[in-house]
């Protein structure tokens, strides 16, 4: 039986690639559901399930690709505003992540 080494280290990089790929956007987007629903407890409710809220939005994001690049469009918009700044300018992009 011949076997075709090429291909098969061929093969076994693009997995290892693969699954490189698809970690770092679960870590990515770990850290903005994380950021998000942190900022939403400490700017309006402090007693909110943060740990909750950063399960049901990484949930949403491992299904669609929409609910995860809107993750972190409400990062990115939240930044470093104040949080009725935040509230104003960023509802767009956080709504449904938070109530």
């Amino acid at each position: 039986m011949k076997t075709n080494f090429p291909r098969l280290i061929s093969a076994t990089l693009a997995a290892a690639f693969a699954l490189a790929t698809w970690s770092c956007g679960d870590v990515t987007t770990a850290f903005d559901c994380q950021a998000v629903c942190t900022r939403y407890k400490d700017c309006y409710q402090a007693d909110y399930d943060v740990t909750g809220c950063r399960n049901r939005c990484r949930d949403n994001a491992s299904r669609d690709s929409n609910a995860r690049m809107k993750a972190d469009a409400c990062e990115s918009c939240i930044g470093d505003k104040s949080c009725l700044s935040a509230t104003f300018s960023c509802s767009t992009e956080c709504g449904g992540i938070v109530p």
